[in-house]
């Protein structure tokens, strides 16, 4: 009988145990730890650079601040290139991506994505005397870009179509903004934050953004393992929240500005 009475005890503490860990998941143990390990690109401003003093900032390093806050805990930027982004959360050397990371369905056969964060578009980066103050004032008009890119494919493609006007490659996106700059062309297409970051550097004297390009908007989006479904629906209650206390419009106007309005998180039938 004591044997029998023994080994009921031991499994009742056994399945015990076995319930613990089928219920804690990787929520639990960040808020255990003390610490949050957010992967962050630091070579992409205005979304994550260094500053002077070699510290971490921008947008996502934000992000990833205001999300160690609310957990209560200590936040950790890891940097990773961008390539390094997923395989630093797989390895465990980190436990989000907050690091600009488009939404695509082949990442997301390897990690858990949540609901878009933040949305790159494309904007017309010209100079202030071309006369050029949207997207179709383009037409006739010496337009360039990165050679290689979804915009300078996008941008040439249209070029062609409108069958005037001339369209030059350039071997990088320094070299392209300094062509508008310097006259060579009259406008290119850019990202919103790359306008930003452009204009608020004060190197180039007299470039404007004039309005958004029809292009597909680039959605990207927090990540954390696939099967952390606890995690998972924190952080998207997290950018949930983030975007309706107005913190989101605050980070944007810090990091991006004002003279760009951000691009709306919702996708018409989808997100709402």
């Amino acid at each position: 009988m004591k044997k029998h009475a023994f080994a009921v005890a031991l499994l009742a503490v056994m399945s015990s145990s076995f319930i613990n860990m089928a219920f804690a998941d990787k929520l639990d143990d960040i808020i255990d730890s003390g610490k949050l390990r957010c992967a962050v690109t630091l070579d992409f401003p205005p979304m994550g650079s260094r500053d002077d003093k070699n510290n971490p900032v921008g947008f996502d390093v934000d992000y990833c601040n205001d999300l160690a806050k609310v957990l209560g805990v200590t936040a950790e930027v890891v940097e990773t290139p961008f390539p390094d982004r997923i395989p630093a959360l797989v390895s465990g050397r980190a436990d989000v991506i907050v690091a600009s990371t488009s939404d695509t369905l082949e990442r997301a056969k390897t990690v858990g994505m949540t609901i878009p964060y933040f949305a790159f578009q494309m904007v017309v980066l010209t100079r202030d005397n071309t006369g050029i103050a949207k997207y179709d004032d383009l037409k006739g008009k010496n337009v360039g870009n990165t050679s290689g890119t979804y915009e300078a494919i996008a941008l040439e493609k249209d070029q062609k179509a409108w069958g005037t006007g001339s369209f030059r490659a350039y071997q990088t996106q320094n070299d392209t903004i300094l062509a508008v700059a310097q006259g060579h062309i009259d406008a290119t297409v850019v990202t919103n934050t790359v306008a930003a970051a452009t204009l608020k550097s004060g190197k180039y004297k007299g470039l404007k953004v004039a309005g958004n390009a029809p292009y597909v908007i680039d959605y990207v989006s927090l990540a954390a393992k696939r099967n952390e479904y606890g995690l998972i629906h924190y952080l998207n209650l997290f950018v949930n929240q983030q975007v309706r206390t107005g913190r989101y419009d605050e980070l944007w106007k810090k990091w991006v500005g004002d003279e760009i309005k951000p691009a709306n998180l919702t996708v018409p039938g989808v997100y709402y």
